[in-house]
């Protein structure tokens, strides 16, 4: 029976056990230009040396307005390369893999003068008006997008994810909540996410996997479920996606539709149904910082790989740890093997 510490192979991807670091955003490009700092270096491979499969680094940003904020990480320029690669190459030697997170934040971007997106929606009464990208500049992000992957294989990345997921722009193309166009991006709602899924493919070596992450369901009154995620994941699968990341959320403000659930493991059953419906490898995530619990979700086969977020936040070495309690066999870095009991 596979677990929690057995290694995973997905086209040329191998990983020496299912623990995956999920990206989550540091804020902490001091300099504001999107290269990435000594924090996140330590962050990253401290992160390796604690024994994680697979590292993804946080949403890092095809423009400057693509950015959430303006501390957020970029690859919008080839300066931003080698800061980039020398923190693959160090969770290299340390035995994970790494890859990275493609993105635009849309409507969402905090610190841009005019945030864009599909329509203009403002994320709340809060939030500044975005404006509505022409049908040009759609393509015209597509490119952006595709440079952006081309500057992650040269910074060394073992595999691609494309954020399309709590409410950033892939997600805000492909969701009736936020997308009113009239045009060929409105009538199709998945082209924009299938025209990026289509560059990134042809910047990626053929044996690279292609991650997205989804939201599987949305929290808004009118947003889609789970059977509508079946459906545009089955569009970006034959386009070219090898492996899910299955969240949920973010579109916009908790509303009547349903708050999301606050138990452990609350999206796995969103993971499970993309797996079987879609027969494709995924990625659960969402409170699944327990050892057991994650153990469980590969043992009975719900998810591929777990990502792990808080669980890291709070202690980088929560790899070596689960093995521990699990009795499962791992690799320990021999400066640390005293404080780990004999298995």
């Amino acid at each position: 029976m596979e677990h929690l510490f057995s290694p995973y192979t997905l086209k040329g991807l191998e990983l020496k056990n299912r623990v995956v670091m999920p990206p989550m955003c540091q804020y902490s490009v001091t300099n504001k230009d999107g290269i990435a700092t000594d924090w996140h270096y330590v962050h990253y491979v401290s992160r390796a040396i604690g024994g994680a499969g697979l590292i993804i680094i946080e949403m890092t940003d095809v423009e400057p307005d693509g950015r959430i904020s303006d501390y957020d990480l970029g690859l919008w320029s080839d300066e931003q390369i080698p800061a980039l690669k020398r923190i693959v190459d160090a969770c290299h030697e340390h035995g994970a893999k790494v890859g990275i997170q493609i993105a635009h934040a849309g409507r969402k971007a905090e610190d841009a003068e005019v945030p864009v997106a599909p329509s203009a929606i403002p994320f709340d009464e809060n939030s500044k008006t975005p404006r509505e990208l022409s049908t040009d500049e759609v393509k015209e992000m597509v490119e952006k997008f595709r440079l952006s992957i081309r500057r992650a294989v040269k910074a060394g990345v073992d595999v691609i994810e494309l954020h399309g997921a709590h409410g950033y722009l892939i997600h805000q193309f492909h969701s009736a909540f936020t997308n009113k166009r009239t045009d060929e991006y409105g009538k199709e709602r998945t082209k924009f996410g299938v025209e990026i899924i289509e560059a990134a493919k042809s910047e990626m070596p053929a044996d690279m996997p292609l991650i997205m992450r989804i939201s599987a369901r949305e929290y808004v009154e009118g947003g889609y479920g789970i059977e509508e995620s079946i459906e545009f994941s089955k569009v970006y699968q034959k386009a070219g996606v090898d492996m899910f990341h299955v969240s949920a959320g973010g579109e916009g403000q908790i509303a009547a539709a349903g708050k999301p659930g606050t138990h452990v493991a609350y999206q796995v059953p969103l993971a499970r149904a993309i797996k079987q419906e879609l027969n494709i490898p995924v990625i659960a995530v969402g409170r699944l910082d327990e050892p057991a619990l994650a153990n469980s979700v590969i043992g009975n086969e719900e998810a591929d790989l777990v990502a792990v977020g808080r669980g890291m936040l709070r202690n980088p070495y929560w790899t070596l740890e689960a093995a521990t309690v699990l009795r499962k066999e791992t690799e320990l870095p021999k400066q640390y093997l005293p404080g780990f009991p004999r298995r």
